[in-house]
């Protein structure tokens, strides 16, 4: 069920079937929090506090979801955390405007990271093999060379380039396309 299904449900009155969906993206949640020192009760904790959040923004009617459920929620939980542990510390809290401004951030980079993926996935399988190679891998150019047939590694490193470039390209488009 897509994130456009599940909106759906909220809106037809079907909450049980909607919030089933949801409790899919828990391990993620409970990931974040056990990485940020929690516990698997603090994880529990900060997902259910994020779930009412995000149901009494469902229930205003400008409430406008612009990134997927799972970004929304990684980034409410992130800071229901923060907030937890500024609690404990006896900090005080962010001001609401702080916390928004950071949402939107979180949600921006994640739509930029969306579409470098999709630029990414759009490359021919040359392209992606070698980028993989290069940036994942670490491998020397020479190395690539040699296994992707190229007469040189100065050939790899050319080639290399023109991957980068044409994968900026995409990505340019596909955010004019976005923006648009």
């Amino acid at each position: 069920m897509n994130d456009q299904k599940i909106l759906q449900c909220f809106k037809d009155g079907q909450r049980e079937r909607a919030f089933r969906k949801l409790y899919q993206l828990y391990p993620k949640i409970e990931t974040l929090i056990l990485s940020k020192g929690g516990q698997k009760q603090d994880a529990s904790d900060v997902f259910q506090e994020s779930l009412i959040i995000l149901y009494r923004n469902l229930e205003k009617s400008n409430f406008k979801l612009t990134a997927s459920f799972y970004t929304y929620l990684y980034s409410v939980s992130r800071y229901v955390w923060s907030d937890m542990q500024k609690q404990e510390s006896k900090m005080p809290s962010s001001t609401l405007n702080e916390i928004e401004t950071t949402i939107v951030k979180t949600i921006d980079e994640e739509k930029q990271f969306q579409l470098a993926e999709r630029a990414f996935s759009e490359l021919g399988e040359r392209c992606k093999k070698l980028l993989l190679l290069f940036y994942h891998k670490g491998m020397p150019f020479k190395d690539i060379a040699k296994m992707m047939q190229f007469s040189s590694e100065k050939i790899a490193k050319n080639q290399k380039y023109k991957c980068l470039s044409k994968a900026r390209d995409i990505y340019k488009n596909n955010q004019q396309t976005v923006q648009s």
